[in-house]
């Protein structure tokens, strides 16, 4: 026990040993610290006793060479490895110096140097969802998918950002951003909200979702380049915009109410397409019949007036003689088509009928059907 009950030499029965926590001590002087150039020394003898040849004092040399070695070593922890999905951003003393290509690379070692290597690859944050990789199912966040749209509608939409580091400037998303997974999800949950804000809950439901992830993905990189972040969106992917739980009945029954009238207003639409061409096509067939008519009046005319006149001309230099062709000429169209029985005036009764031949008649061809 470290206490002894010893009589002698005064100081009572619970006087402490000499032996105290540096080792044995001598007189009354108590507990003190060891001599540091003795503890060197042995220090020293360890060393050489420990060495090939031990002993005698060492030299100078031989420290420098220990202390050579000691640099050497620490200098080759300097060299490190970039993979190919990986880039390579060294500081000295915590500034930026550099980006360093996949393969063997060198920086200052620790303390002086650092080197960081964040892997360039496709990342994704999900915004108002979070998947279950073991069941593949997804948990709804109310408090991130509910937004507010321009006509004051609300809106249940889940999203996905694709975003990667930047290859041109990897320094800005280390020295940048501090928490760079939160910090693109904030700016893309802002950014949706943004456009949401501007835009109606019909648009929004039914047909606009390129445009809608588009905006946000122009949005988002524009917001990231003022944070110089050094993360370059790739793509916003909708993956549900519908109606809050509570009214989803009554918008689809608005939305059933609304195909109907599109489809109702699509068959109308078809029978005036079916229809106007056909009564566009009738009235130009009439008005083409009508001109066809008047030009064939307009040239029979014509050519009347112009035999008249023909006539006319003759007639004026033999009129007995014009007038006896145009009496015969009546008399052959007015009597040409009939049934003539010819009398011969200068005979009485029965003997005034000439007998009369028609050979027009036998030359006739006879009519189809006929028998």
């Amino acid at each position: 026990m470290p206490w002894s009950n010893n009589n002698g030499g005064g100081g009572g029965p619970w006087q402490p040993r000499n032996n105290g926590p540096w080792g044995s001590g001598s007189g009354g002087g108590g507990n003190r610290p060891p001599n540091i150039e003795d503890l060197w020394r042995k220090g020293q003898d360890k060393f050489r006793n420990a060495m090939p040849g031990g002993g005698g004092t060492m030299s100078g040399a031989a420290i420098a060479a220990i202390v050579l070695i000691g640099v050497v070593v620490w200098l080759g922890t300097g060299i490190y490895t970039v993979k190919p999905n990986e880039v390579g951003i060294e500081r000295v003393f915590g500034r930026f110096r550099s980006v360093a290509a996949p393969g063997l690379n060198y920086n200052w070692p620790y303390p002086i140097g650092r080197v960081d290597k964040p892997v360039i690859a496709v990342q994704s944050v999900e915004i108002g969802m979070r998947s279950d990789l073991r069941s593949s199912a997804r948990r709804g966040v109310p408090a991130e998918s509910l937004m507010l749209t321009g006509d004051e509608n609300i809106v249940d939409i889940d999203f996905t950002v694709l975003w990667r580091i930047d290859e041109k400037r990897p320094q800005d998303y280390i020295f940048n951003l501090r928490n760079n997974e939160q910090t693109v999800k904030a700016v893309a949950e802002a950014s949706m909200r943004e456009v949401i804000g501007k835009s109606n809950a019909l648009e929004i439901l039914t047909g606009a979702r390129l445009t809608i992830e588009s905006a946000v993905q122009e949005l988002m990189q524009k917001t990231l380049n003022d944070y110089k972040a050094g993360v370059v969106v790739q793509q916003v992917q909708i993956q549900k915009a519908d109606p809050p739980q509570q009214v989803i009945n009554a918008f689809r029954d608005v939305q059933a109410a609304r195909a109907d009238q599109d489809r109702a207003q699509n068959e109308a639409q078809a029978y005036a397409n079916k229809v106007v061409p056909e009564a566009r096509g009738e009235a130009a067939r009439i008005v083409q019949r009508a001109e066809a008519e008047r030009e064939k009046m307009i040239a029979n005319a014509k050519g009347e007036a112009a035999q008249f006149i023909k006539l006319y001309d003759e007639y004026k230099k033999a009129p007995e003689v014009t007038r006896q062709r145009l009496f015969l000429e009546s008399i052959e169209r007015i009597y040409g088509g009939m049934d003539k029985v010819i009398l011969d005036q200068k005979a009485g009764g029965a003997q005034g009928v000439v007998p009369y031949l028609p050979l027009n008649e036998l030359t006739r061809k006879p009519e189809k059907g006929a028998n």
